[in-house]
């Protein structure tokens, strides 16, 4: 996710009018910490700001003719409604992501947020959207059976979904039967080296931000942390230490670090599939347990090591606070570990070494390549998947495509008959004998 902006001169953070209001809802419904759902709030109101300036100078190109007295160029037009069905973990960020860009490309949006976390998006379109005329932006909520409703609708020409790969499959299958236009962003199990030569003293927060981060809850978040032997015992030292100092608790209170999960549902699936990496011989080195701290399905950030490339948390997306460390002999084998994987979201790395940097960028499938910054997004770039994590992109201006219809328009200013018209007697003589 991308960094909070910051005034230059004060270092205070930018916010937009309604952010206290939306920041409080978002962590009440969700659990995140409330410092990172005012920064979601600013992040959706930058997004907003950014397809409004590219939106006026993307409307087509002018392309060169053929031949004289000829005009050649092309218009993007809206594909009709858009169906937004939206996750739990970044409610108003992955939402704004699909309906700024369609909502700048012309269309009309109907949003389907999850069913735990409703009220932050009803909220947003009350206090952000009331000037749009009836109809453009409509919201309905309701479980799995209101967002199969939509893709199945015939009016709706373009399905842009953020979930799991399961449903993504489903919704890919359903909308292919009507020919409608899919934008998927599918699962991750991002992977995060850490190379011989990596600033440890950024490269251990670095890395905890990048697996804890929304409590484990995020699609690009790092579930596969790759380690040099050179290194690993002094990097891993130091991460469960720096993950002993992480506060867990009520998401309103300033000094949380991690809130809760987001169901019970989710703690016990956490939960078994860290009891699955100990039975396959995973070691547990930090955290693996419930916590006590106030109202939630808090679980403990927890640290495994002895991890092995055919252990479960390695090929199953753990959405959870679990970070999973696999020991590599050197560089080559990392940059090969961490492209052995059937998803392709993002991939993270830490080095000052071009040529590692420059190889595992090459070699690593992914939609996101980060090199020392982890998780940054940046608006005008695309974000999406590749292989099981999606199809499509988001942000942009391919963001604003995955909208849109091109047209062709061909003119010649000057009608005339053409000689490659029938009747073709007349070209008896460009026929070869």
């Amino acid at each position: 996710m991308p960094r909070p902006r910051t005034d230059s001169a004060t270092g205070v953070r930018c916010r937009r009018s309604n952010g206290a209001e939306l920041s409080t809802l978002l962590t009440k419904e969700g659990g995140k910490p409330r410092i990172e759902n005012l920064d979601e709030v600013e992040w959706c109101a930058a997004c907003f700001q950014y397809y409004a300036e590219i939106a006026r100078n993307s409307h087509g190109s002018s392309i060169p003719p053929t031949a004289e007295h000829q005009i050649n160029f092309t218009i993007k037009e809206p594909l009709g409604v858009v169906a937004a069905i939206v996750p739990f973990n970044y409610p108003l960020l992955l939402l704004v992501w699909k309906i700024a860009p369609a909502l700048a490309a012309g269309n009309t949006v109907v949003i389907k947020p999850s069913e735990l976390t409703p009220l932050a998006t009803l909220r947003l379109v009350a206090r952000a959207m009331a000037h749009f005329p009836p109809g453009v932006v409509n919201v309905v909520t309701g479980g799995p059976d209101v967002g199969a409703a939509l893709v199945d609708d015939r009016d709706v020409a373009c399905i842009a979904f953020t979930g799991s790969t399961a449903v993504g499959s489903r919704i890919a299958v359903r909308a292919a039967e009507q020919l409608k236009r899919v934008n998927l962003e599918l699962g991750g199990i991002d992977p995060l080296i850490v190379f011989d030569d990596a600033d440890l003293d950024v490269a251990v927060p670095g890395a905890a931000w990048a697996r804890f981060l929304n409590n484990g809850q995020v699609c690009t978040s790092a579930k596969r942390i790759l380690v040099t032997e050179k290194i690993a015992r002094d990097f891993t030292d130091r991460l469960v230490a720096h993950t002993r100092t992480l506060r867990v608790g009520d998401g309103m209170d300033p000094d949380t670090d991690l809130g809760p999960l987001i169901s019970e549902r989710a703690r016990i699936r956490v939960e078994a599939q860290v009891a699955r990496a100990l039975e396959q011989g995973a070691t547990l080195l930090e955290g693996g347990r419930r916590l006590d701290v106030g109202r939630g399905w808090f679980y403990a950030p927890t640290i495994l090591t002895d991890v092995q490339p055919a252990h479960m948390v390695v090929c199953e997306e753990v959405f959870g606070p679990v970070a999973s460390i696999q020991v590599v002999k050197d560089a080559d084998e990392a940059i090969a570990r961490a492209a052995q994987c059937e998803y392709a979201l993002g991939a993270n790395i830490y080095t000052q070494n071009l040529t590692w940097a420059l190889k595992a960028m090459q070699d690593i499938k992914a939609g996101t390549f980060w090199i020392n910054d982890p998780l940054t997004d940046n608006d005008a770039a695309p974000f999406g998947g590749m292989r099981k994590s999606g199809m499509g992109r988001e942000l942009g201006e391919e963001g604003l495509d995955a909208f849109r219809e091109t047209k062709h328009v061909h003119l010649d200013f000057i009608p005339e008959r053409k000689p490659f018209w029938f009747p073709y007697r007349r070209r008896r003589g460009e026929i070869p004998a």
